[in-house]
């Protein structure tokens, strides 16, 4: 059977006709529609496959954990900074192993179409020795799900698959299975021994997980996924990983005529290496993200040949490889490649476009009514956060300081005030707030921290699409439990009509010397619209 996929949706039908059982993910571009697609299935749906989002990136790795500890496959998907939050459980799973197979999907994301940084997530895979997956198409994609989860239980460890955003969001025809495998059954082979870390069990795990590494390498040599072809011309030779293979393709549709290694699997096959650097004078290096290859390369095995690519300049840096790019590179050793001097990332005909919060946005009437009341106060602070109300930091509201990472927003401005600054105010949406903002909370609240905080929410996580908010209609109820002072935990309707309230109560808890919450609620305009057209085509 044959289906027009995203690189997204075909990693999502691979889990699906490998045998999952569940899916744990917290939304996160490039990686939300992998859930969405495994919500929507048919399949899914028919054979109970959890699918609801987790709360955060740990909680979703601790909880495929679980499922692998009885024996079920589990996947676990994010976005490459989540694989920050979820990285104590990520690092430690090495050391329980697996039960059931578990994959960890990691969409980075060059070039920051949507992120903070340029975080190349292969790293993570060899600190915690963890083999790692890359596929180079959509089709690679799909077949590597069934041989990824395969390869989890026969190595007793976790798979780490890394994707990036050309591959999560572009589509390609994919051939895939007329018959899905079914579930694991459920069972109690996993031995506590290796799932409780104790220092003592801990060390034996960890001399089988580092004695396994020369065992993973030779079964990267071997991969159908990793593939040396030789060329006549070995003035160079060419490794290209992931996506990256396929540019290099479209560069030479005729068949590449210098020696080329693909790498899809790693640990990195060295063996495959050594070779190519043994026969080619010169070795360029392609790979989307950082030069993780080329680091390894030239450090510890160049032979004779010369390492070129991100690190000596033939390509980019940072930012996202393209067929340009590489043309640009194999220019100086192909003269009739149709080569640009300088490819261009960003068209120069198109004018920009800057980001916006919708017309109607309850975060507009929020970010209105603290600019009203901060320019009352010498060299107030707003510390911002993730989510669509960073947009406040342009024109024309210009209202926030800061924005470093899910829930930086409540420990920074703490962290201010502790500092001496006042008034110190920290805006967080619902999502995020329950993400990873409680825990700040907790720390301002202990120490009576001289903080507002403002938790503008929408509803739903509206920055990914408007999925689910873990926390919804409980925030009071958390903040209380949290230890928030009741009579400085206040809700308010951002409407450009109740201007005089709003401000007024901001006004009255920055002059309070102490914790309190100011809860903006007001649905999403784009979730309240689809919404009202489920309402109206239900009527």
């Amino acid at each position: 059977m044959r289906k027009l996929l995203l690189g997204d949706e075909a990693i999502a039908q691979g889990a699906l006709d490998a045998g999952l059982s569940g899916v744990y993910a917290y939304p996160g571009t490039p990686s939300t529609e992998i859930t969405e697609y495994i919500q929507d299935s048919p399949l899914a749906k028919e054979r109970g496959v959890h699918s609801r989002w987790s709360t955060n990136e740990k909680t979703a790795m601790e909880a495929a954990l679980g499922m692998s500890f009885m024996g079920k496959r589990a996947l676990v998907c994010m976005k490459h900074v989540g694989l920050n939050v979820c990285a104590d459980p990520f690092v430690n799973s090495a050391m329980t192993g697996t039960n059931g197979g578990i994959i960890v999907l990691v969409a980075d994301d060059p070039s920051m179409h949507s992120s903070q940084d340029e975080q190349d997530s292969r790293f993570y895979g060899k600190f915690a020795m963890i083999p790692t997956f890359e596929p180079s198409s959509q089709q690679e994609a799909y077949d590597m799900m069934a041989e990824a989860y395969d390869f989890s239980e026969k190595m007793q460890l976790p798979v780490l698959m890394r994707v990036t955003t050309r591959m999560a969001h572009s589509r390609a025809v994919v051939e895939v299975r007329d018959k899905a495998r079914p579930q694991n059954e459920l069972n109690y082979k996993a031995q506590a021994s290796n799932w409780v870390l104790l220092p003592a069990f801990a060390r034996k795990r960890n001399e089988v997980v580092t004695g396994l590494q020369p065992m993973l390498e030779q079964y990267a040599v071997e991969s159908r996924y990793n593939k040396y072809v030789d060329g006549a011309d070995h003035s160079l030779g060419i490794i290209a990983s992931g996506i990256a293979y396929n540019y290099l393709m479209e560069c030479f549709p005729e068949g590449c005529p210098f020696p080329v290694l693909k790498v899809s699997q790693y640990p990195l096959p060295k063996a495959l290496v050594r070779q190519m650097t043994d026969r080619c004078e010169k070795v360029l290096i392609a790979e989307e993200g950082q030069p993780f290859i080329e680091d390894q390369v030239r450090g510890v095995m160049p032979g004779n040949a010369e390492i070129l690519g991100r690190l000596t300049g033939e390509l980019p840096r940072t930012g996202e490889l393209n067929p340009d790019w590489m043309k640009k590179a194999l220019a100086a050793f192909v003269p009739d490649l149709d080569a640009n001097d300088a490819p261009a990332q960003f068209s120069e005909n198109v004018v920009g476009r800057p980001p916006m919060l919708c017309q109607g946005c309850g975060h507009r009437d929020v970010y209105t009514a603290i600019n009203e009341v901060l320019k009352d106060y010498e060299n107030a602070r707003v510390f911002g956060d993730i989510g669509c109300y960073t947009l406040g930091f342009l024109p024309p509201y210009k209202a926030i300081h800061s924005c470093v990472d899910m829930g930086a927003s409540i420990t920074m401005a703490k962290g201010a005030s502790d500092a001496g600054q006042w008034p110190a105010v920290a805006i967080i949406g619902d999502s995020t707030f329950t993400h990873s903002g409680m825990t700040g909370l907790l720390d301002a609240v202990n120490e009576n921290a001289d903080i507002t905080v403002i938790i503008s929410d929408n509803l739903t996580t509206a920055m990914t699409g408007g999925q689910d908010s873990a926390g919804t209609n409980k925030f009071e109820a958390i903040c209380r439990g949290l230890g928030v002072d009741e009579n400085h935990l206040r809700v308010v309707t951002p409407l450009p009509k109740n201007m005089p309230e709003i401000t007024q109560i901001i006004r009255e808890e920055i002059n309070y010397h102490g914790v309190s919450v100011i809860i903006p609620r007001r649905e999403c305009m784009q979730t309240l619209q689809r919404h009202l057209k489920q309402k109206k085509a239900q009527s």
